[in-house]
């Protein structure tokens, strides 16, 4: 009964995440750092707004070549143990680093896709986030928005209530209600390290935060036919658990059309 549906979806999800995270062309602009061996093609960008900021770019790009680094080591002992998976060239990855939000001129939110073409049935896509402290130019976790973040504490048992709910919605959107079960949800707990990547949304009030926004690949909560998750979660709600720092950056509403671009 679902399955022509699903198998829409399915190849829904596929040309997304090609379009979007897919191997480059003659269209795309040169990588930033590229590794490229019999057994691997891979490639880092990071898009122009995060170049402009040296110690930003230079901790992302490290982090990237390391990431080369790692995936063409495995390439490599994979067609030596199994070179007939190689026959046809080798393994595509792709990774790309974004900028999402800029709060107050401080607190910058990257969001890194990884695509990752192994030879497998269908290509995989990653979704992470980073958090950059312009003033003490390092990673930051979102910790010091809130006056506790302690595993199944208050703070994260009504952050993951509220993912759940948003995602929830947009399964309705999507006519996936069939996967909006707690079975699928299991993973996201109410702990910091397990509730999902977390970006600051942006605002229509200028130096501001709206809220959180929490980053889902493919099968995280959902099919692979159903692709990415963006689940969000508006400062009011997280109101009662936010420190001084907190109250100081979070306002006004998430900017009409954010829900619907791709993060």
């Amino acid at each position: 009964m679902f399955l022509a549906p699903t198998v829409m979806r399915a190849l829904a999800a596929v040309a997304v995440c090609g379009a979007l995270l897919g191997p480059a062309n003659a269209a795309d602009p040169k990588p930033d750092a590229v590794i490229k061996t019999k057994s691997i093609e891979a490639r880092v960008f990071l898009d122009d707004k995060i170049k402009a900021d040296a110690a930003l770019a230079a901790n992302c790009l490290a982090e990237g070549r390391k990431w080369l680094g790692k995936n063409a080591t495995e390439a490599a002992a994979s067609r030596k143990a199994d070179p007939q998976f190689f026959k046809d060239g080798g393994w595509d990855f792709e990774r790309k680093y974004t900028l999402r939000s800029v709060v107050d001129d401080r607190y910058v939110s990257i969001l890194r896709n990884d695509y990752m073409d192994t030879h497998a049935a269908h290509p995989n896509s990653e979704v992470d986030t980073i958090l950059w402290d312009k003033a003490a130019n390092k990673r930051i976790s979102i910790r010091p928005l809130f006056t506790e973040t302690a595993a199944k504490g208050p703070t994260m048992k009504a952050m993951v209530q509220a993912v759940i709910a948003s995602l929830k919605a947009e399964k309705t959107k999507r006519d996936a209600s069939e996967t909006a079960t707690d079975e699928w949800f299991k993973g996201l707990e109410p702990n910091l390290l397990k509730i999902g990547a977390v970006t600051l949304a942006p605002s229509t009030e200028a130096g501001k935060s709206s809220g959180l926004t929490f980053h889902y690949p493919p099968y995280a909560v959902g099919s692979y036919a159903e692709g990415e998750y963006v689940a969000f979660v508006p400062w009011e709600t997280l109101k009662p658990y936010l420190t001084a720092e907190g109250s100081r950056i979070f306002g006004g509403a998430r900017p009409k059309g954010d829900a619907d671009e791709p993060q």
